[in-house]
């Protein structure tokens, strides 16, 4: 799977990182995870995620913070969004950050499946 478009993921939840991780495989994707967004920040190549699968609410950073600062340094990367306190102004704020999907937890697999599905898409265009 060498070439297989590699998914990041960002959760400070070490059971919703590896579930996730599963699916993404499944999907014939790579999947890398990272406990925290600063761990994200000293660890990952953001260009070369094909997409990127962000906790809203976290220790330290938060993935609104995260978006907002990778956006910043030019990075476009698809982001899709999950959390446990779904609200429609941090939904409003992800969104208009261009985000590709809010998803509350827990994750339907389907939706999470067609919201990677079609960023993975829209790269190939």
């Amino acid at each position: 799977m060498p070439d297989a478009p590699v998914i990041g993921i960002v959760d400070d939840d070490s059971s919703m990182r590896e579930a996730l991780q599963g699916l993404v495989q499944s999907l014939g994707c790579r999947a890398v995870a990272f406990a925290s967004a600063e761990h994200f920040l000293a660890a990952a190549e953001p260009a070369a995620l094909a997409c990127l699968i962000l906790d809203v609410r976290m220790p330290g950073l938060d993935g609104i913070a995260l978006q907002a600062l990778l956006r910043d340094r030019g990075h476009r990367l698809p982001i899709l969004f999950m959390t446990s306190y779904v609200d429609a102004r941090t939904r409003a704020r992800a969104l208009e950050g261009g985000a590709i999907g809010f998803l509350g937890k827990p994750v339907d697999d389907d939706a999470l499946i067609a919201c990677l599905r079609g960023a993975l898409a829209a790269q190939e265009v």
